[in-house]
């Protein structure tokens, strides 16, 4: 089959490789018919390369028909349309039991002291193939796929498979409620469903920053209010002035480790790109820093006694965080992967109606064909061309 390889720092391909086959009874074969590129997979486009070996199969968004099923999946049959969750979990385990599906034992990765396994995210993650690719193997599909309706295209389900569900984790961790003022950093496609997610929630005010206006204009289109951060001497001051002097109720960071205005951080991420393999990872794992002017910046912006919900995705061990300011304010702070199967049934009325609410089918600005996925990666890491989600097709 053909699927999107990983070869190197900016440098992905298209390959031939072995089609995937059943090697455990709780294993499903599904034949994707869309999948995405993430925000996150751009981070090992850029900086997660000594985490990841030539030939690694990437992608976590993917939907498409069940083409076989193992002895002990008896909730899924050949033809079934399916989305599947990013993170797997066996449904059953401890932490599965909480609800916290992103945390699974049964498929920890333990080795390098992380949570349950994802698709196509590096060793540190399980080195499980990715979605990326005409066919996928789905371990614990006893419990993970997302049955579908078989009606309606593909955009209206294939976000459940991640961004939806982490943007919906990331209002409800912070506790919006009816007439809550929040704030969103970074409008990439989990910044504008997070906006739209809060609205839905009944926020009373929400005001998305980003510094990328075509971005900007596209939250403004569904009811947010917008910043262009670009020419914006203090954003922090910014935000306090906007939610009259003392901050919004939520900020709520959707940036994660690659944010701008950060240049050491940079400096040293960049430096430890250029390691070999064998010493970048363990520099990275113990002394890795993220860019983290987002996340201060949230930190000091919310209202005290106020709520810093975290979405976007931190790698570094070393991060300074100005602890005296946080603890003197009061200020909460949740963070984590999303548990995807646990916000499903929540989520799953807003995408079932005639109408879409959250603006699902008009979130991707680029479909192509799964041959062209290195133009998607390159396009969609250098904001090209209005570039905000992209849809591969195999």
């Amino acid at each position: 089959m053909k699927a999107v390889t990983w070869q190197g720092k900016r440098d992905v391909r298209v390959e031939e490789v072995p089609d995937p086959r059943l090697q455990e009874p709780t294993d499903a074969i599904v034949r994707v018919t869309s999948t995405a590129i993430c925000g996150s997979d751009l981070h090992l486009y850029e900086v997660m390369g000594p985490f990841l070996k030539k030939g690694d199969v990437l992608g976590h968004e993917a939907m498409g028909i069940v083409e076989e099923v193992g002895a002990e999946v008896p909730q899924l049959r050949p033809g079934d349309r399916v989305v599947v969750p990013f993170n797997i979990a066996c449904g059953s385990c401890f932490m599965c039991k909480q609800q916290l599906y992103a945390q699974c034992e049964t498929t920890q990765v333990r080795q390098h002291g992380k949570g349950a396994a994802l698709f196509g995210y590096t060793s540190l993650y399980g080195a499980v193939p990715g979605g990326q690719a005409e066919f996928l193997r789905v371990p614990m599909a006893h419990f993970g796929p997302i049955p579908v309706p078989t009606c309606g295209p593909d955009e209206r389900w294939l976000y459940l498979s991640d961004i939806l569900p982490t943007a919906w984790q990331a209002v409800r961790f912070a506790d919006v409620t009816p007439g809550s003022t929040v704030a969103v950093l970074g409008l990439g496609p989990v910044g504008q469903l997070t906006t739209r997610v809060a609205l839905e929630m009944g926020a009373g005010r929400v005001v998305g920053v980003d510094p990328v206006l075509s971005r900007v204009e596209t939250a403004q289109m569904h009811g947010i209010e917008g910043i262009d951060s670009t020419g914006v001497d203090d954003l922090t001051e910014a935000l306090l002035d906007t939610f009259d002097g003392r901050g919004p109720d939520v900020v709520i960071d959707a940036v994660g480790l690659e944010a701008t205005g950060a240049p050491v951080a940079k400096v040293a991420q960049t430096a430890a790109g250029l390691l070999p393999d064998v010493l970048a990872r363990p520099l990275t794992q113990r002394l890795g820093v993220d860019r983290l002017d987002a996340l201060h910046t949230a930190v000091k912006a919310v209202r005290r006694g106020g709520t810093v919900s975290v979405v976007g995705v931190y790698a570094g061990q070393l991060d300074p965080m100005p602890m005296m300011e946080m603890f003197d304010r009061g200020v909460q702070l949740r963070m984590g992967q999303a548990h995807v199967r646990r916000w499903v049934d929540e989520i799953l009325p807003l995408l079932t109606g005639p109408d879409d609410p959250l603006g699902v089918e008009d979130l991707a600005t680029h479909r192509l064909p799964l041959s062209e996925a290195p133009l998607g990666y390159e396009t969609f890491q250098g904001k090209r061309d209005g570039c905000l989600k992209v849809v591969l097709q195999p």
